[in-house]
């Protein structure tokens, strides 16, 4: 057992972000209730048939016996307690654990951040604070998952990378997540749950990294050829390092405009990292709202458009149009779905 399991890696016990930690423990709870009743249940089961098998001739037989009310009591108040137990944890820490919902706390003994903002309070990020690379506001990082790689766009820098992420240790971070063509999953076990990322539509995940490290990062939701190879590192750095990276970001040359952003959404496999040191304004919501390309309407104008008397395309046509670009580009990834 020791040699099977030396392999593993437990880095979903042992996270380093905490909202990871909440969810572990959420885990940790829901399986340490469930197992009040599945030992005793196993228990008992090897106990009555041991007791009660045919050899023993000490056994009582009672061929008539078919009530107890204390046995109905305990058969079915223990597991309903249980299950209301469970109910309560579950509906609770799906509202404090929802990825949209702004941090609560960056970490179990630290309910406020260095300029002693609540970290509740951190609606949007106009609550700029006086710490160190603003930390009194959550990183805003926007997420574009791309055939094989990931693409993050630091807005407030104007830097972008590919593969490579990096946020300050103890600083909340705002995901804002996308995807260029199929649906797929961004995750870091260290620092959060699984969370979507698709085409025309944009998600959120707000978590925080606490202790300094190398991560991985890559997608558990199978998209194509290049789904194994989908990986990317996250570095969890101190303020100081984090504005270092930042510096080397931007000493690279080549900027991240609709023409480079175009080439790097065609599918490529086991993408170096990349980076480029300057952004265009407002791509991240034409790659939301799937107008990159020259001359193509936004899906907000389209909207708009019909809203004024215009033309637009209907929904099912649009949801058609989009099912048959994502076949053609993966259509392995289509049947399996």
């Amino acid at each position: 057992m020791a040699l099977l399991t030396s392999g593993c890696d437990w880095v979903v016990m042992s996270p380093s972000g905490d909202i990871a930690v909440q969810q572990r423990d959420l885990v940790l709870i829901a399986t340490g209730l469930m197992l009040l009743i599945i030992v005793p249940v196993i228990a008992m089961t090897l106990f009555f048939a041991f007791r009660y098998r045919q050899s023993n001739k000490a056994a009582k037989y009672e061929p008539n016996w078919d009530h107890s009310v204390g046995l109905e009591l305990l058969i079915w108040g223990v597991p309903l307690l249980i299950i209301i137990a469970l109910g309560a944890l579950t509906w609770t820490s799906t509202h404090l654990l929802d990825p949209y919902r702004p941090l609560g706390r960056i970490k179990p003994d630290t309910p406020t951040l260095a300029n002693n903002v609540p970290v509740g309070n951190l609606v949007d990020k106009q609550q700029a604070g006086n710490g160190p690379n603003g930390a009194g506001k959550p990183l805003e990082v926007q997420v574009v998952a791309l055939d094989w790689k990931w693409l993050f766009i630091y807005p407030e820098y104007g830097i972008a990378t590919v593969n490579e992420l990096a946020a300050p240790v103890d600083r909340p971070i705002r995901f804002q997540m996308t995807s260029s063509s199929v649906m797929n999953a961004f995750y870091i076990p260290a620092l959060a749950g699984m969370i979507y990322t698709m085409p025309g539509m944009q998600t959120t995940l707000n978590a925080v990294i606490n202790k300094p490290g190398n991560y991985e990062g890559f997608s558990s939701n199978y998209s194509g050829a290049g789904f194994s190879g989908m990986r990317f590192r996250f570095h969890g750095v101190s303020d100081a390092g984090f504005a270092a990276w930042v510096n080397q970001v931007k000493q690279r040359e080549g900027g991240l405009n609709r023409a480079s952003y175009l080439q790097l959404e065609k599918p490529s496999e086991k993408v170096p990292v990349r980076y480029y040191n300057a952004v265009e304004p407002k791509i991240f919501t034409a790659i939301v709202e799937q107008c990159v390309q020259p001359g193509k309407v936004c899906m907000s104008q389209m909207m708009h458009g019909g809203k004024s008397g215009g033309t637009r395309m209907p929904a099912w046509q649009c949801r058609a149009s989009m099912a048959a670009r994502a076949h053609k580009r993966h259509p392995s990834a289509s049947r399996a779905r």
